[in-house]
């Protein structure tokens, strides 16, 4: 059986730029030989970022979050997996709020306080790490680089990708508003060239993240 890689989409919008790139991602991860289990965050039942109760401080716990909702299969498969390749749409400088959740259970459950053994994970997997932004790519790599910093200490190694000035709409003309904030045809250009070339840059690095797993 092929390595298991989770795939997870924190952004709302099935078929758009976010969930595009996870899906040539996890195509390229496959293409290599893994098998991947895909996880939508807006498509779970009823769940929260971290409440703080600390359960997973305890020995018998350590490294899992004892609270149980619609995030729990997505850490427990996490857990148990080979790679992890996840990806949000950027929403007001930060990612979104159920990517949020998910990263906040994600760390904390292996995050000890201790300054010996600072993480009880003993099984780090590599991560993918996507972002998309209406912003230019360049806007929020501080954002990004804070959260592979985090990733690869809590989780494992982990590569970021990023898509800047993506197309929003199809049809920027069929809103009320006039968005004179950007220009719509250039948008759509660059998504006609420049975001089919992220795209193979996804399926490259969901490979790659593949390939360092045999």
């Amino acid at each position: 059986m092929g390595k298991r890689i989770i795939a997870v989409n924190a952004g709302p919008r099935m078929g758009w730029n976010t969930e595009t790139l996870i899906s040539e991602a996890s195509k390229g991860a496959e293409a290599a030989g893994a098998v991947v289990e895909r996880f939508n965050l807006f498509r779970l039942e009823k769940y929260t970022g971290c409440i703080s109760c600390f359960g997973c401080k305890r020995e018998q716990f350590k490294g899992h979050c004892i609270c149980r909702d619609g995030l729990t299969p997505v850490l427990d498969a996490i857990r148990e997996a080979d790679g992890l390749i996840i990806g949000s749409p950027n929403y007001l400088g930060e990612l979104t709020a159920s990517f949020r959740a998910l990263y906040e259970r994600l760390i904390f459950q292996n995050l000890t306080y201790n300054l010996e053994t600072p993480c009880c994970n003993e099984r780090p997997v590599p991560v993918l790490l996507i972002m998309s932004s209406n912003a230019p790519d360049s806007a929020y790599m501080g954002l990004l680089r804070n959260y592979q910093q985090t990733l690869s200490r809590f989780v494992g190694p982990t590569e970021i990708l990023v898509s800047g000035n993506t197309l929003q709409l199809r049809d920027y003309s069929k809103t009320d508003w006039t968005w004179s904030m950007f220009d719509p045809e250039t948008k759509k250009r660059r998504h006609e060239t420049v975001f089919p070339r992220e795209c193979q840059r996804a399926f490259e690095m969901g490979a790659a993240l593949s390939s360092r797993l045999a």
